[in-house]
């Protein structure tokens, strides 16, 4: 697995980009939102230079917005911006690009909504991602699906009806597996979870976010929070030792911390607890 985490460069320079994370030992990357290949493809291939030239894998190019948003202009500009940070992906020759698959909540992008588990909502989704896949004919990277604990891409088993649907051999497989923990059941015994999720998935991941979990003990209703690794109950030993059955260059990319402090406590954490499961990062 290669580690790699969100870094706080906030310069348009990537050399000073990719150095950083050469500085912070990380050997896999996000793509920053500076980094367009419409927009401006000379930065676009100084950036692919510098990361191949320092052995850095680009894991992701993020999407994150909502093509099946109930606003039709809104949905219409984020099917257009999908397809160029799709065709960012396939210039720069990333893992893949990542978005969820849409969202008919109308107050929040990525919200829950009730039909999201219907029929309709599944067929809109699956419609929506053949048109961006389409739309640009990836050859060289994936465009991938985040997994949401609020619609039908769930956990491993709802991901493979909709990749089965999507039929496109550009989709592929982004695993958060975290997002696939919805009750305490599932976080308690997430070790056999897991083993479930990767066995179904086999090699089809191609990108992976990392983070834990834990339920709020001061809450009577079922409330997860997010926190950084090893202070949550993900087993983690136990999860690197399932990545580590994978392509040995699949991304392993920390997020969701609000400091460049927290990030290399989780980044810490992390080679830690690969030392202790036997696992080269």
């Amino acid at each position: 697995m290669r580690l790699g985490a969100n870094v706080f460069i906030h310069e348009k320079d990537p050399e000073a980009y990719v150095a950083e994370h050469l500085r912070k030992g990380y050997r896999a990357a996000y793509c920053p939102d500076w980094i367009n290949a419409d927009t401006d493809p000379d930065l676009c291939r100084v950036f692919k230079a510098a990361l191949a030239k320092n052995d850095i894998v680009l894991a992701e190019v993020g999407i994150w917005k909502n093509v099946l948003s109930p606003n039709a202009d809104d949905a219409k500009a984020a099917f257009d911006y999908s397809v160029r940070r799709l065709q960012t992906a396939e210039e720069l020759g990333a893992r893949c690009a990542v978005n969820i698959v849409g969202s008919w909540c109308k107050t929040h992008w990525d919200g829950p909504h009730e039909l999201h588990y219907s029929q309709d909502f599944f067929d809109a989704a699956v419609e929506a991602a053949r048109k961006v896949i389409d739309a640009v004919k990836p050859q060289k990277t994936k465009m991938t699906f985040e997994i949401m604990p609020c619609q039908f891409i769930d956990g491993a088993e709802g991901y493979m009806r909709f990749m089965r649907a999507v039929d496109r051999d550009a989709a592929g497989v982004h695993l958060d597996p975290t997002n696939s923990i919805s009750n305490p059941r599932l976080l308690y015994d997430n070790v056999a979870y897991f083993q479930k999720e990767f066995k179904i998935f086999g090699n089809a991941i191609v990108s992976i976010h990392l983070k834990d979990l834990q339920l709020n003990p001061s809450e009577f209703t079922v409330n997860f929070q997010e926190v950084v690794i090893g202070k949550g109950n993900i087993d983690y030993i136990n999860l690197l030792r399932l990545i580590d059955k994978l392509p040995p260059d699949t991304p392993g990319m920390l997020e969701h911390l609000a400091t460049e402090e927290l990030y290399d406590e989780a980044a810490a954490s992390v080679r830690s607890l690969a030392g202790k499961a036997g696992v080269k990062i």
